[in-house]
């Protein structure tokens, strides 16, 4: 052996070498890591081939290894780190020569560049990242970042810390709207360092604020690192959990686990926002209670006054907290008493009989013991039970079509069940009363009889629904008979968006929010996934800055307006309307609903259109288009490139080496562990991009096979990525505030700065290991 290492271990070795030195090189990166595979793969062929590279493999021949197979150990099991003493040949690290191991290698690539690349499963998922980096970028320089900053700041400046605080929400804000670190970070250390240290604020609060609220943008969706996790993590699992279920005697991971062995992006995104969020609270207290330990260098700063009407506290505590909290509050009381819920009057004609147990109890014993560990004799038993039951009844297959009676019947009961008061129009109310109460509370000296109007509109809206609307009345009837009252509502309801309009807070604020809400509202609330509410956010962000153009410019953006109620009336339409034309049987009502959707969508459509025109000759669509190019052809050239060496460390048995020195621990908590400490190691010199697609297929199949959550290990990588991105002196995100500091800020006080978030990192993240329901309880909570 080379060095007295193992040849395995040398080669892993030379392709650490290879990758490090390439990044080092200056080269692009995403060119560095395919060069590195392919130069490593040629000096382990070319020492193979001197017989300098020699692996000291297991001899499967022996009495001693046939011995422990007969004993009941699974092959799989058996390696060289927790069977050291048993006998070993030698044998070179190409068992079949170079050759045939660049062969495979050439047929690998190609067929994982079809899947992963060119035309597979994962492919609509990853076209999110385009889009995502679309809307990021576009809001970018469309100047919403400085503009959020400077009304942040008006609003926390006179709290002590306050503007450290107002980072911290736009922060939030942007990676909540971006998700890519590097432009957070140099849109706000350019934008508000300057401000925070000619407000005598620290330079290292300052820096440490600004760096570690940046990096946010790594777990807060839409999160572009959890996006490609996601697509990399449902993969892994699915495969990993299927082995597992092999291991433990059953046929598949669905009769082993009791329920689909998936993950997918949407759901990561719900996992990931309670701790994105939690870390935006902490990074927050931490400023508040720095500034009130050292009053000096984070002061309160009285900013210049703002164009909005005085409020008074207690205004303000009845019509932005007490008004909103009632309006909530007492639709979630009449849904509580079955007033307000589901007005769906559809009826299945099948019944219930095909029900299936909720555990297969129809195993053999090696899997029904394994399944008794992993879910308990209770679980087991009342599986058992339950399938006596079916059996008893004639078994799954006699589920049977219900009769005319009964089918009547149901329809009849079905309608009885249904609420007063629909969802829809619930939604509906308190949204226009939401906008009713702030549009009161932000001028409250002007006139309130168009708000009382509006208001008397939403109680004839409610009325109108419980005494005419039956849940049997066709669309086209429902909306003739709100029409009154709802335009009644909502000639309120426009003139307090007037009002709500003049004020700043809103006015920055509120456009963004918007787009953020519909966006990650679409995917938690699993109405579509990733890719659809991706699109929409990059139409909207272009329509958005669209819009802001025209203000700087002194037009009218009334264009932009009526395309965004545009896209609304689609929506609202296509919820509330059947408009499926192609069938025999088509209502008069479908046929204009359809017409009014179809007209809809095409002035939504040539609004985006001029919208892209109008930044187009504003000069800004062009560094839009390029910089969104530049930033997603990098991502998918490292993920070719980054195949490519996770090809070669295959290729020479690498990656089952890592993976058997990881299974030799008795402890699945310790494996974990050991990964989370590397990973954090790696990203010291390593870009999220090259972690993901390098280091997670090869330890993945490890971590996701256990019986940790998927989604839990997912969050806690990417949190711990986020913590690496912080920590001195490699933290990427140093780098990236440092490039656009001033001179009188040092690296020092860089580095000094964020150690405290690192620690706030670190306190994150063993909130997250002792506690992991903070990352599953609102998937839990959310359909999906």
């Amino acid at each position: 052996m080379l060095f007295g290492l193992d040849g395995v271990e040398l080669g892993l070795l030379i392709v650490f070498l290879c990758l490090f030195g390439g990044i080092l090189s200056g080269f692009p990166v995403a060119f560095a890591i395919g060069g590195a595979g392919i130069i490593s793969f040629g000096i382990i062929a070319a020492l193979d081939s001197a017989g300098l590279l020699i692996h000291q493999a297991i001899d499967t021949s022996s009495e001693v290894y046939r011995s422990l197979v007969d004993s009941g150990v699974k092959p799989d099991a058996i390696s060289i780190f927790r069977y050291p003493e048993l006998p070993r040949i030698a044998e070179p690290v190409f068992v079949q020569g170079w050759e045939y191991a660049m062969d495979r290698n050439v047929s690998f690539i190609v067929n994982r560049m079809n899947e992963r690349v060119l035309a597979g499963a994962s492919i609509e998922t990853l076209l999110a990242v385009l889009m995502f980096v679309l809307m990021g970028i576009t809001l970018e320089r469309s100047k919403i970042a400085n503009d959020l900053l400077t009304t942040m700041a008006r609003v926390f400046g006179p709290l002590p810390g306050g503007l450290a605080v107002s980072i911290v929400v736009v922060g939030a804000f942007l990676a909540a709207s971006t998700g890519i670190v590097g432009a957070t970070v140099v849109t706000m250390g350019l934008l508000a360092l300057p401000t925070m240290l000619r407000n005598n604020y620290s330079p290292e609060l300052a820096t440490g604020v600004i760096a570690a609220s940046g990096t946010l943008g790594q777990i807060i969706p839409p999160s572009i690192v959890i996006v490609l996790l996601g697509t990399l993590a449902g993969d892994l699992y699915s495969t990993a959990q299927e082995s597992r279920a092999m291991e433990a005697g059953c046929s598949d991971a669905l009769t082993y686990l009791g329920e689909p062995a998936v993950v997918s992006v949407g759901t990561l995104f719900q996992a990931a926002l309670l701790p994105g969020i939690m870390l935006a609270l902490l990074y927050a207290l931490y400023a508040f209670g720095y500034a009130m330990l050292n009053p000096e260098k984070a002061p309160a700063v009285a900013l210049e006054a703002s164009s909005n009407e005085p409020v008074t506290r207690n205004e303000a505590l009845l019509w932005f907290l007490g008004a909103p909290a009632a309006i909530i509050g007492g639709a979630m009381l009449l849904g509580s008493f079955g007033v307000i819920g589901s007005q769906n009057i559809t009826v299945s004609a099948f019944s219930d009989a095909g029900q299936t147990a909720s555990l297969r109890t129809n195993v053999g014993p090696q899997c029904q013991a394994a399944m008794i560990d992993l879910h308990g004799q209770e679980a087991w038993d009342a599986a058992v039970a339950e399938q006596t039951a079916i059996d008893a009844a004639g078994g799954v297959a006699q589920a049977t079509k219900l009769t005319e009676e009964e089918f009547a019947q149901a329809g009849v009961d079905k309608i009885a069940a249904a609420a007063p008061i629909g969802t829809g129009v619930t939604i509906l109310v308190i949204m226009l009363g939401l906008v009713l109460a702030i549009g009161r509370g932000v001028a409250p000296s002007r006139d309130t009889k168009p708000l009382i109007l509006g208001a008397i509109g939403l109680l004839l809206v409610l009325l109108v629904d419980v005494l005419l609307i039956a849940p049997t009345t066709t669309p086209g009837v429902t909306v003739l008979l709100l029409a009154l009252p709802a335009l009644l509502a909502l000639y309120g309801a426009r003139e307090a968006a007037a009002r709500c309009a003049r004020n700043d807070l809103i006015r920055v604020v509120f456009p963004p929010l918007v787009l953020i809400v519909a966006v990650l509202g679409s995917i938690l609330g699993g109405i579509t996934n990733p890719t659809p509410a991706a699109a929409l956010g990059a139409g909207g962000a272009i329509m958005l800055a669209a819009y802001r153009k025209l203000q700087d410019q002194g037009k009218s953006g009334k264009i932009i307006i009526w395309a965004t109620f545009a896209v609304m009336i689609a929506i609202l339409i296509g919820v509330n309307f059947d408009l499926r034309i192609n069938q025999s049987d088509v209502s008069v009502e479908s046929w204009i609903a359809f017409g009014v959707a179809y007209g809809a969508y095409l002035f939504a459509l040539f609004g985006l259109l001029y919208g892209c025109w109008v930044l187009y000759k504003g000069a800004v669509l062009t560094p839009i288009v390029r910089e969104t190019a530049k930033v997603t052809s990098m991502v998918f050239t490292i993920l070719i490139g980054s195949q490519l060496l996770n090809l070669v460390v295959i290729s020479f048995g690498g990656e089952h080496y890592i993976q058997q020195f990881l299974k030799s621990f008795d402890n699945e908590m310790t494996v974990f562990l050991i990964v989370m400490l590397v990973l954090f190691f790696l990203g010291f010199v390593l870009d999220f991009l090259e972690i993901i697609y390098i280091v997670i297929p090869i330890v993945g199949p490890v971590i996701y096979g256990g019986s940790f959550d998927p989604k839990w290990v997912t969050i806690m990588v990417a949190v711990n990525l986020q913590t690496s991105f912080l920590t001195p002196p490699f933290g990427f995100a140093l780098f990236y505030l440092r490039g656009v500091a001033p001179k009188e800020v040092t690296t020092g006080h860089i580095y000094r700065g964020v150690l405290p978030f690192v620690l706030i990192q670190v306190a994150g993240l063993a909130l997250l290991w002792f506690f992991p329901s903070i990352v599953t309880i609102i998937p839990a909570l959310i359909p999906n």
